[in-house]
């Protein structure tokens, strides 16, 4: 039996990789700040497995990351501040956390007996997925502002041309467009760095929408279905940017706690950097109708703002053959399936919609437009 550590591990992703990772006969350790804007009261979540050893403490407390680690094999780094819009106004908070975090977490690896590291990095690394055009595969720049306010949402190239998304791979150049996207950048590479520097077995994992039961629904800057759901909890409409066309890839949150364990058993993924997702493009329109008609609330219709947020991109979806051919990964989560579980787990949920005043707090700042 393997002592095995999970940074983040109270949250929504960590407490479903601690059941897969127990139902394999580990003992599972959790470093995590219970941070109230994830845990509301600040108390260990009644759906984290009751045999999992719980450290309430600071990614950034290399006291604290010390004594996590002690006895470790592996460690899986879930532990960051997420979320695109709230990352570009509290810009320190979200690089402590994500950045020196890491470095606090690497330093202490370095004299520790741990032989394998997972760390969760994002789809956001990418900015704009891959498309074509009429000339081939693009690399799409940035959408320009005078674009934006002009409601000209889709990507296109120099020629005004209206490019086609298509599956990102994995070899696709970083395009950070917010800071949380240069945080998640930054802890992949420094992670990497360290298992090569320190020979040991490393593996980043892109994930891309993770969603499912445990989420945290009062936070409005969590996945976009658990923002959904707390709407729909509260008799609010879906509220989706842009024109809601915008395409996505949801994977659910078990077959995310799957592919976690497979990369990190296997020794071919060390030094790799991998998709997790669905491989399935889905507008964000789509999924908010198809959500709220799952969860009986059908009569709230999804209102697309026509506004457009600092940081976001139109549209990006995973190819993961990559991860099928080194890992094993296939996802066993049917969307339909996923979003009925979903919505049941949602029925017996109590929400707090900050929805409103996070748009109005980015709005504020010039975040919106």
């Amino acid at each position: 039996m393997k002592t095995i550590l999970i940074t983040g591990g109270a949250g929504f992703i960590g407490s479903h990789l601690a059941a897969e990772l127990l139902a394999c006969g580990h003992h599972v350790r959790v470093l995590d700040n219970l941070d109230r804007q994830v845990h509301t009261d600040g108390a260990r979540p009644s759906y984290l497995d009751p045999s999992v050893e719980l450290i309430d403490g600071d990614l950034r407390d290399p006291d604290a990351v010390r004594a996590a680690v002690s006895g470790a094999t592996d460690v899986y780094h879930l532990a960051s501040a997420v979320g695109v819009g709230q990352s570009m106004y509290e810009i320190e908070r979200y690089t402590s956390v994500n950045e020196v975090g890491t470095a606090v977490l690497l330093e202490a690896l370095i004299d520790s007996d741990v032989e394998r590291l997972l760390v969760a990095s994002s789809m956001s690394i990418y900015g704009e997925g891959l498309a074509k055009g009429r000339h081939g595969i693009v690399d799409p720049p940035e959408r320009r502002l005078s674009q934006l306010k002009a409601g000209q949402w889709e990507l296109q190239g120099p020629d005004g041309e209206i490019l086609e998304p298509l599956p990102t791979t994995e070899d696709k150049r970083p395009a950070l467009s917010s800071i949380y996207a240069l945080n998640k950048f930054a802890q992949e590479r420094m992670s990497l760095i360290f298992g090569r520097a320190y020979e040991r077995k490393v593996t980043a994992l892109r994930f891309f929408n993770v969603y499912g039961p445990n989420q945290a629904l009062s936070n409005p800057y969590t996945g976009v279905l658990a923002i959904f759901g707390a709407r729909l909890l509260n008799g609010k409409p879906p509220m989706v940017f842009e024109d809601g066309l915008q395409r996505r890839d949801f994977v659910h949150v078990r077959d995310v706690a799957r592919a976690c364990r497979l990369a990190q058993e296997a020794d071919a993924a060390s030094g790799g950097v991998f998709n997790i997702g669905s491989g399935e493009g889905r507008t964000i329109v789509e999924i908010a109708r198809k959500l709220a008609v799952a969860a009986g609330r059908e009569d709230l219709v999804p209102h697309c703002t026509g506004k457009y947020r600092a940081g976001d991109i139109r549209h990006c979806f995973a190819d993961i053959s990559l991860a099928r051919r080194v890992i094993g990964f296939e996802p066993g989560v049917a969307f339909e399936d996923g979003l009925v579980e979903l919505a049941e787990w949602l029925s017996t949920q109590v929400a707090v919609d900050r929805v409103d005043d996070a748009t109005a707090e980015l709005a504020r700042r010039g975040l919106v437009a």
